[in-house]
């Protein structure tokens, strides 16, 4: 009788503590409710928020730039008044000058001077003369275009060369001029 008894004990025990956790259940349950409810609170009070500020930053740029339509022009005379903090003006860059030695005109020899002409010019000038020649009488090669073919004046300065590359032909050339 006494293990009906303790089986009885054992059987209520754990109907109480099945009642204990379907409470407890029911609790964590209301909880996570409660705490759903007040997030979707919160984010509609955010969205809300957001909204308010997107409508306040619009009308203070639309303020913004009704002030700089109004604004009247200021003359020169008032600008000095107000004297701002002086800010570092930036240098403005000066145009890259040529080295004088390749401005310095030279003799054209005889040989070179058939192509350029016999006056004395800078080197830069002899090499756009040289180009001009080139391209008037088609001498740079269809397919390689770095290569310049030679023609009878040409090669006289070339130094006997049938083709010589445009790096090349500038270093030729100043054997030429003195």
């Amino acid at each position: 009788m006494a293990a009906k008894r303790k089986k009885k004990a054992k059987r209520k025990a754990t109907k109480r503590k099945g009642a204990k956790r379907k409470a407890t259940k029911r609790k964590a349950t209301k909880r996570k409710a409660t705490k759903r409810k007040a997030t979707k609170r919160k984010g509609a009070k955010k969205k809300k928020a957001t909204k308010r500020k997107a409508t306040k930053r619009k009308a203070k740029k639309k303020k913004a730039t009704k002030r700089k339509a109004a604004k009247p022009k200021v003359t020169k005379k008032k600008k000095a008044a107000k004297k701002k903090p002086a800010k570092k003006k930036a240098k403005k860059k000066s145009k890259r000058k040529p080295n004088p030695a390749f401005m310095r005109p030279l003799q054209p020899d005889a040989l070179l001077a058939a192509v350029v002409g016999s006056k004395p010019l800078p080197r830069t000038e002899v090499t756009k003369q040289l180009w001009h020649y080139i391209r008037k009488n088609g001498l740079q090669d269809s397919v390689n275009r770095r290569m310049i073919n030679a023609d009878a004046n040409l090669k006289a300065i070339f130094n006997g060369k049938s083709q010589v590359s445009m790096f090349e032909m500038t270093k030729l050339v100043s054997r030429h001029m003195a």
